[in-house]
């Protein structure tokens, strides 16, 4: 007969870190990029393009 064998089973926990305020700030930050970006667009469209 084989000895019986001991084994240890080594659990981990991962724990995903969130931070809400960093993510609202991104959020701020590209919203901001998109308004500009829609707003200068509009410029474009609205009174430069007319003059060609």
């Amino acid at each position: 007969m084989e000895p019986t064998k001991s084994v240890d089973i080594e659990q981990k926990r991962i724990e995903q870190k969130f931070d809400k305020g960093l993510v609202a700030s991104t959020f701020i930050k590209y919203a901001a990029y998109i308004i500009i970006i829609f707003g200068l667009l509009y410029f474009l469209v609205r009174f430069v393009f007319p003059l060609f």
